[in-house]
């Protein structure tokens, strides 16, 4: 089941495709939780680079600074692009430190499942009661049920980074939640995932 239209989710993968032969990039966002689960495709893109790599992006796009958020923007078309740097961003851990914690998938580079799970609540919490939270929300619960996760690992990054509260903030998320007809989980198929995850200590 689709959350975009195709059409928008399309372009914006070709967008993707395209920046990939412009700069290299961590992929974080909704394209890194598509990577790992196969369930619902994003409409923008959300990169980590190293400021070498943001320089070769300047001579081939509009870049827009924002300071308010900490982060360099592009738009192309529907597309936005959203670009966090070291040193500088931090969209759930700092920008240098996500580096530390990657691996390659389908071809990209991407976080660990735990930390990209952290970056998600990191953007679920701050956009709260809008549409893209909405979806943020989504994915979060994409990752817990479709990928294995290591959650000793992930408790020690919250304990690492002093985001202990995240572990709280992401059962009450799950609480708050009956079912998530967009990635096929029932009343009684959400309950059985809800159950598993509430049991973590």
């Amino acid at each position: 089941m689709n959350y975009y239209k195709d059409l928008v989710t399309k372009k914006s993968f070709g967008v993707l495709q395209q920046l990939k032969h412009k700069c290299q990039f961590i992929l974080i966002g909704g394209w890194a939780v598509f990577l790992y689960t196969h369930s619902l495709k994003s409409k923008d893109i959300d990169v980590v680079i190293e400021h070498s790599e943001l320089e070769k992006l300047r001579k081939s796009a509009d870049l827009v600074k924002n300071d308010r958020l900490k982060k360099y923007e592009i738009v192309i078309g529907e597309v936005d692009i959203d670009i966090y740097v070291p040193f500088y961003s931090n969209p759930g851990l700092p920008a240098e430190e996500i580096k530390k914690y990657t691996q390659q998938l389908e071809g990209f580079l991407l976080p660990r499942p735990e930390i990209l799970l952290i970056l998600k609540q990191r953007a679920y919490l701050e956009r709260l009661g809008t549409p893209k939270a909405e979806k943020d929300k989504i994915d979060i619960i994409s990752l817990l049920k479709n990928v294995e996760l290591d959650f000793d690992f992930y408790k020690e990054i919250l304990k690492r980074y002093n985001l202990k509260n995240y572990l709280s903030d992401l059962k009450n998320l799950l609480q708050t939640t009956t079912q998530v007809p967009e990635l096929g989980l029932n009343q009684f198929q959400y309950s059985r995932l809800k159950k598993k995850v509430l049991g973590w200590k």
